[in-house]
């Protein structure tokens, strides 16, 4: 377990940290939900799914982040939330996300934290976090950052391979912060904001193929690729287009 060095009342906790005794008061009413969160990950982003439409797990990195122990959950609790403080809660988290080993290199891309909303009725979860993710996005992407959204709706998006898939859907309501990898391109390349985003740390990265998607996308757009920028940490992985 993780206490933010200037927000206590924001707390990562790990999968061990769920079994502990006694549980953290945060977790009192909601440990049920956060384990749910962990055996989903590993029954179903770390596994194949006949509708994916690719061979290989739902999300790439899920598996890596388990076992790196690098997969934290965040618990935000109440039955009501606004806009602005669910803004402000995941603006800490998103600053920590920085602080926290690793800051770069391969093993950075595994790195995630999943700030769960367990106390939300599923109606108002669904639309808290598709408008929250939506109006978030640009200023993560900005950063190299990526801002998930996933709940029982599921959110509407199809998947990478197959657009009739809904890979979103999660028992637990919850909003997911990790870094952009090369392959996020197409979850990015449709919206001029977040396209620049991703131009600003991966126009140079990854393979041949990608880099033409990226030259290409560039000049629908108007824009010009920018020069390597030494001080933009870059994330060298493999391209697996994942629907994460």
């Amino acid at each position: 377990m993780l206490t933010h060095p200037l927000v206590p009342g924001q707390i990562l906790f790990t999968e061990a940290d769920l079994h502990a005794d006694p549980l953290h008061p945060l977790l009192d009413g909601a440990v049920t939900q956060l384990r749910s969160v962990v055996d989903w990950a590993r029954e179903y982003l770390c596994e194949p799914h006949p509708e994916l439409g690719r061979k290989g797990p739902v999300c790439p990195y899920a598996q890596g982040s388990l076992d790196r122990d690098i997969f934290y959950l965040a618990v935000h609790r109440g039955t009501t939330i606004e806009p602005d403080e669910l803004d402000l809660v995941l603006a800490g988290y998103r600053e920590w996300f920085r602080l926290l080993e690793p800051h770069g290199g391969p093993a950075a891309q595994f790195k995630t934290i999943l700030l769960t909303l367990p106390d939300l009725s599923a109606d108002q979860a669904r639309e808290i976090v598709d408008r929250t993710q939506q109006r978030l996005k640009p200023m993560y992407t900005e950063q190299g950052l990526m801002l998930g959204e996933f709940h029982d709706g599921p959110p509407d998006k199809g998947g990478l391979w197959n657009t009739e898939f809904r890979p979103l859907r999660s028992p637990v309501p919850m909003l997911v912060v990790r870094h952009m990898v090369a392959s996020d391109l197409p979850f990015l390349v449709d919206d001029p904001v977040t396209f620049a985003g991703y131009l600003r740390h991966f126009a140079h990265s990854g393979p041949a193929p990608l880099r033409r998607q990226v030259a290409a996308a560039a000049q629908l757009h108007g824009m010009t690729l920018p020069e390597p920028a030494a001080d933009v940490p870059l994330l060298r992985q493999p391209v697996n287009q994942g629907d994460r």
